[in-house]
C-alpha cells in the first residue's frame, strides 16, 4: 500500500515535470516566447506576434514531439535490451541497428557523387537519408532474426549484434576514408543527430513507428518480468522462450531503427534512462519501469533539447553531444549513491 502511494505521487511529479519542461522547450530559445502566447498558439487563436506563432507551430512544437517520441522510444528499448540480455550495459543500439543506419547513410551521402545526377541528388535529400538509415537498419535486423532464430543462446545473439555493428562500421570507415571533406562534414552533422528537421508528415510516420513499437514492448511486460530470473526459470514458468524473444528484438529494432532514421543515432538515453528509473522507483517489476521508463525518456530528451537551444543565443549545439555531457555524470551520481545507501 505504502509502495502504490509512493508510485502515485512519483508519476504524478513526474508528469508535472514533463508538462512543465514541454512549455520550457517551446518558450525558450533564441527567442523568448511568452506562455501565454503558447497557449494561444496551441489553442487555435493568434500570438501577440506572428513570428512568435510560426516558430511555435513550425519550428518547436514539431521539435518537441521529436524530442518526446526519441526519448520514449529509446529508453523503453533500452530497457528491453537490458532485460533480455541481464546486461546493464545493454541499450537499443546493441544489435547493430544504429551501425546499419550509418552504413544506409554513409552510402548515400559518401558515395552519391558516384550515382546518376537525378538519382544521387534525391539521395542526398533529408527524404533519401531517411530511407536509406532505415533500410540499412532493416537489414541489419533482418540478419539478426535470422541468427536468432538458429542460435539458442541469447548472449551468441548479443555477440553477433556486436559483429554486425564492427562488419558495418568497416563499410563506413572505408567510404570515408576516400570521400570529400564536404560529404565527411555532411555525414558527420547527420552522427550527431537532429531533433529539429521533421516535417508533419515525418512526425506523423515516426509517431506510428514509435506506437507499434511501444505497444510490442507493453505486450512483453510478462515476459520481461519472467526472464528477471533467467531464461531457465521463464520456460520452468510456461514462458514461450524463442516466441517472447522474437518479440522482445523485434519491438527494439522497431523503436530503435525508426528513431536513428528520422532523428540521427541519439547516445546515452537508450543506456542510461532505464538505471534512473530503477533507482528512482526502486523496483524491478516491468509494469512500473515501462512507464517510469517513457516518462523519464520525454523529459531527459526535452531537457537536453531546452539545453543544446542555448537560451538567449543563437547557438545551437548538436543534441547527441548534449545527451552525453548531462547524462553520463548523472548516472555515475546516480550509481555511486546508490552503492553509498548499500554501504
Amino acid at each position: 500500500m505504502q509502495s502504490a502511494k509512493r508510485n502515485t505521487a512519483l508519476f504524478t511529479a513526474l508528469l508535472l515535470a514533463a508538462f512543465l519542461f514541454l512549455l520550457c522547450d517551446l518558450s525558450l530559445g533564441p527567442v523568448t516566447i511568452p506562455v501565454k502566447d503558447i497557449f494561444t498558439s496551441l489553442g487555435g487563436g493568434q500570438a501577440s506576434k506572428p513570428t512568435w506563432e510560426y516558430i511555435i507551430m513550425n519550428y518547436r512544437l514539431p521539435k518537441a514531439i521529436t524530442a518526446i517520441l526519441v526519448g520514449m522510444g529509446l529508453s523503453v528499448s533500452g530497457l528491453l535490451m537490458q532485460t533480455l540480455f541481464r546486461n546493464p550495459l545493454a541499450g537499443p543500439y546493441v544489435l547493430g541497428l544504429s551501425s546499419g543506419s550509418s552504413l544506409g547513410v554513409a552510402f548515400v551521402i559518401l558515395g552519391a557523387g558516384y550515382l546518376p545526377g537525378f538519382l544521387g541528388t534525391f539521395l542526398v535529400s533529408s527524404y533519401g537519408i531517411i530511407i536509406a538509415s532505415f533500410l540499412g537498419s532493416l537489414l541489419v535486423l533482418l540478419a539478426v532474426l535470422v541468427v536468432a532464430q538458429r542460435l539458442r543462446d541469447t548472449m551468441a545473439i548479443l555477440i553477433v549484434g556486436l559483429m554486425f555493428g564492427s562488419f558495418t562500421s568497416a563499410f563506413v570507415g572505408v567510404l570515408t576514408y576516400f570521400s570529400t571533406a564536404e560529404q565527411l562534414q555532411k555525414f558527420t552533422f547527420w552522427s550527431l543527430g537532429n531533433l529539429g528537421n521533421l516535417s508533419w508528415m515525418s512526425i506523423g510516420i515516426l509517431t506510428i513507428a514509435v506506437a507499434i513499437g511501444l505497444l510490442l514492448s507493453l505486450a512483453s511486460i510478462k515476459s520481461l518480468n519472467a526472464l528477471l530470473l533467467g531464461e531457465n526459470y521463464a520456460r520452468s514458468m510456461g514462458l514461450r522462450y524463442n516466441r517472447a524473444r522474437l518479440v522482445i528484438i523485434l519491438a527494439t529494432s522497431i523503436l530503435a531503427g525508426s528513431i536513428t532514421a528520422f532523428a540521427g543515432p541519439i547516445a546515452f538515453i537508450g543506456l542510461a534512462v532505464p538505471h534512473i528509473a530503477k533507482l528512482v522507483f526502486q523496483t524491478s517489476h516491468h509494469g512500473t519501469l515501462f512507464y517510469a521508463t517513457l516518462i523519464f525518456g520525454a523529459i531527459i530528451m526535452l531537457f537536453c533539447d531546452i539545453v543544446s537551444q542555448f537560451p538567449g543565443s543563437d547557438v545551437t549545439l548538436p543534441i547527441n553531444a548534449i545527451t552525453s555531457i548531462i547524462g553520463a555524470p548523472v548516472v555515475i551520481w546516480l550509481l555511486v549513491r546508490k552503492q553509498n545507501r548499500l554501504s
